[in-house]
């Protein structure tokens, strides 16, 4: 999966807030006794403010209210509970409020992936009590466990987890790992970034191209990257090499103009086009073995996604089919790629990017930020007022 766009019209909203199912009792290990077991510094209250789809709807305004919610009582084995900092907002997760239920899938119930905050208790793992932490939870489980972000407090598996450095504050924090791995994992994982080679992002100013620019950076690699001119500073500040100003021409012919030599090892499409023209025409700026990556088509219309699949996956080279690889990307809970990257935060090789904050009661109005498609970087939303 991976990130960054658009949402769905709705119900009216009921007179009285619903309350979500509960679980019982404060959590505490089962046997406080045994050896590394926590014991949570005092009794925490059985519920919480969170916020809760309750309503089918086509925006997160119509879908989502504030309810009375039960503190997660029973933790798994290798799962912690943590006290919520701050939250950062994804498209994908207004995207699922829209599609779900179906057939398949049931519907969402908690939101929100992303979150920085504080163990209350550790369950026994690496983590203590008063841990300041980052991490998120993955989508599958956030189906299964109906567990999310835009919560007081929470329970996710400790290894979904990395400890946040003093440096970086708890709202700056909150936007790190799902769009941080994202990048992460594309560059790293599927393209296998290398020192000394080039590599170009396509929407330099999206959460994740934000984060991919300086991961190739502290990768060593030539980095050149897509805005328009109002972010050029933002993009340039970030590390980029080269800028490229899309809203002057299209932006396959600017970079067939500019021959690029050498030509990019790597092109990463972080925007979500449906428009193909930048992989139709990548032979001339995409190096032969180089490798093309989408976060995926974003868009609509069967005959958009029909020429999609035609012009990346069916159309044969005889008939001009392109001689480059595609992948699209998607994210997966990898703790060691989550210790690599923390260790890149920790070491000031790559620094949060925070568009905005808003008050837990102002949730729609983040979402109005997010759905603008005009921020840059991660709209955050602090859980408590207290976070910094």
């Amino acid at each position: 999966m991976s990130a960054e766009h658009a949402a769905s019209a709705a119900d009216t909203a009921p007179t009285a807030a619903p309350t979500a199912p509960a679980d019982t009792a404060p959590p505490t290990n089962s046997d406080p006794s045994a050896p590394g077991a926590d014991k949570p510094k005092a009794e925490l209250p059985k519920t919480q403010k969170a916020w809760r789809v309750t309503r089918r709807g086509k925006t997160p305004q119509e879908m989502l209210a504030l309810v009375d919610a039960p503190v997660p009582a029973k933790l798994k084995k290798e799962e912690v509970l943590v006290k919520v900092q701050a939250a950062a907002l994804n498209p994908v997760g207004y995207k699922l409020m829209g599609l779900l239920p179906t057939v398949l899938l049931k519907r969402l119930d908690a939101v929100e992936f992303d979150l920085a905050g504080v163990i209350v208790d550790g369950n026994g793992s690496e983590f203590k009590p008063g841990d300041e932490v980052y991490g998120w939870i993955p989508i599958g489980l956030n189906l299964s466990s109906g567990q999310g972000a835009l919560t007081q407090y929470t329970r996710l598996p400790a290894a979904n987890l990395v400890r946040r450095p003093k440096s970086v504050s708890a709202t700056q924090a909150a936007g790190l790992a799902l769009t941080g791995q994202t990048a992460y994992q594309a560059l790293l994982g599927l393209a296998k970034l290398e020192e000394g080679q080039s590599v170009f992002i396509n929407g330099g100013s999206t959460a994740v191209g934000s984060f991919a620019i300086q991961i190739a950076k502290a990768r060593g690699a030539h980095v050149a990257a897509s805005a328009s001119a109002k972010n050029e500073q933002y993009v340039r500040g970030l590390g980029a090499d080269e800028f490229f100003d899309y809203t002057k021409a299209p932006l396959h012919e600017q970079l067939t103009a500019a021959d690029v030599t050498p030509k990019y090892h790597v092109f990463y499409e972080t925007v979500g086009l449906l428009d193909t023209a930048l992989y139709v025409h990548s032979a001339a700026y995409l190096a032969p073995g180089g490798i093309f990556l989408s976060v995926g088509p974003q868009g609509s219309g069967i005959g958009n996604f029909a020429r999609f699949a035609w012009n990346v996956f069916l159309k044969p080279g005889f008939l001009g089919g392109v001689k480059r690889k595609w992948k699209l990307v998607g994210v997966a809970a990898i703790p060691k790629d989550l210790q690599a990257f923390g260790k890149l935060v920790e070491e000031g090789k790559v620094r949060p990017v925070v568009d905005s904050v808003y008050a837990y009661e102002d949730v729609s109005k983040a979402y109005e930020r997010l759905q603008s498609q005009r921020a840059t970087g991660k709209v955050v939303v602090k859980v408590d007022p207290t976070a910094e």
